[in-house]
């Protein structure tokens, strides 16, 4: 077993701890958070007043630094601070950080910070007995969620709480903290160095989590000196994340490529092909969230009235996604991309639209007919706005005759069903809608 020193580590800790930022200014990313001026460095700052009544709540995908910004404040500034897990910890010991905080300020005019990690595992009863201390300033909490807050935290603390969103790293930022942990004296110290195909692996797989990263480069780095090299090799990180390494650059021709072959084999009716380059982008890291859009567009695009149901279906996958993030969010991203695969298909909704459209820009217009122009407003009647028009209610079937395209467009259909699926039905009643309203 490769020891820790040999690549230059601090200690036995992992390198994921010990590159871990002292202060805000080490942070790398998020910088939407970390401007001038903002609650977290008001917090850091040891000299900022009117900040013991700041709480706030971190809200985040797992590796984007949550924890690592909490350690940061409190390596900043002359604050106390208390740590508390929500797996382990229980209501007795949050009252007494609440009853040990409100000595400390009594006694020794010192704040207290505390950082409740996951807070989104507390119970109700276990929230509401942080209330009274962040209510009335006793401490400043610091909490961390990977949940969606709205669901996880009690009303109470969330309006007590300022909630702030942490996004997935950029590659970048990935690229940056490898880079670091390479050289720091705390990392691996310089005793490797890394091919750049080896790198770029490192921060695909990541997706955006640092600690995956870092956890990743560690293993890689312990790989190659054991194999008696110093350069990390992709086979390196190929082995220690034991996962193939695909051909998939995110900006490149195979990221192009992979969605392209994804939506036409859901356009296709294949559910196994699309599955599989669903299952592609997802080992890539492809961003979940652009896969979700890609189906919410196919959904209107290639199935549209042929079954109104899928993209609602798609809708419902991308908002799961964003709820639950991955690696859970591959499950409806798998049933979405399955229900549209074996949707019937239709692109007269595509097809509809554009066709006005370019009817539209090409001078296809028409003043609006009288009896549809708007009669509300003082004069309208002198204009004979309103005047003939037929309220489809009043007649028992629902439906009138009644003239609605302009004069130009009298009789154009953009519209035209297909027999797949729903749009069968539809097909036979807009026949007789048409029938109707345009005797």
């Amino acid at each position: 077993m490769t020891d820790q020193a040999t690549l230059g580590g601090g200690g036995t800790a992992p390198l994921a701890a010990r590159m871990r930022p002292r202060n805000l200014d080490e942070v790398v990313g998020q910088q939407h958070l970390l401007r001038p001026g903002s609650p977290l460095r008001r917090l850091a700052d040891a000299e900022a007043k009117n900040t013991a009544g700041i709480s706030v709540i971190l809200w985040g995908p797992p590796g984007s630094g949550k924890t690592t910004i909490a350690q940061a404040l409190a390596g900043s500034g002359k604050r106390r601070f208390v740590q508390l897990s929500a797996i382990s910890a229980g209501v007795k010991d949050v009252r007494k950080v609440m009853d040990d905080a409100l000595r400390e300020r009594d006694f020794y005019d010192e704040q207290t910070v505390l950082f409740l990690d996951e807070i989104h595992r507390f119970t109700k009863a276990q929230q509401d007995a942080l209330l009274p201390g962040v209510e009335q300033g006793w401490v400043t909490l610091v909490a961390a969620t990977t949940e969606n807050p709205s669901f996880s935290v009690i009303s109470p603390l969330l309006s007590r709480s300022l909630l702030l969103t942490l996004r997935p790293l950029e590659d970048a930022d990935v690229g940056e903290l490898v880079d670091r942990a390479i050289e720091a004296p705390q990392g691996l110290g310089g005793a490797v160095t890394i091919e750049p195909e080896a790198r770029s692996a490192i921060i695909r797989l990541a997706s955006g989590d640092a600690r995956r990263a870092l956890t990743t480069l560690e293993a890689s780095a312990s790989g190659a000196q054991a194999d008696g090299h110093t350069a990390v090799t992709p086979e390196d990180v190929e082995g220690a994340s034991d996962q193939a390494l695909l051909r998939y650059d995110q900006n490149g021709d195979e990221h192009y490529d992979v969605i392209s072959a994804f939506i036409k084999s859901i356009r296709g009716s294949d559910p196994d092909a699309a599955v599989h380059y669903l299952a592609r982008m997802i080992v890539a890291g492809e961003d979940p969230r652009f896969i979700a859009r890609r189906l919410i567009v196919h959904a209107a695009e290639d199935i549209g009235m042929a079954d109104p149901q899928a993209l609602l279906v798609a809708e419902a996958a991308a908002s799961a996604v964003q709820l639950i993030g991955m690696p859970e969010g591959r499950i409806p991203l798998a049933e979405a991309t399955i229900y549209l695969a074996t949707a019937p298909k239709s692109n007269s909704t595509i097809v509809a639209i554009d066709s006005a459209i370019t009817e539209v820009k090409a001078g296809g217009i028409g003043r609006v007919p009288p009896p549809l122009r708007d009669a509300h407003y003082a004069g309208a009647a002198k204009l004979g706005h309103g005047k003939g028009y037929r309220y489809p209610h009043d007649d028992p079937s629902g439906v009138v005759e009644q003239q609605y395209l302009p004069d130009p467009l009298v009789g154009r259909e953009y519209y035209s069903p297909t027999e797949h699926g729903w749009e069968r039905e539809i097909s036979s009643r807009l026949e007789k809608l048409r029938r109707i309203t345009r005797q």
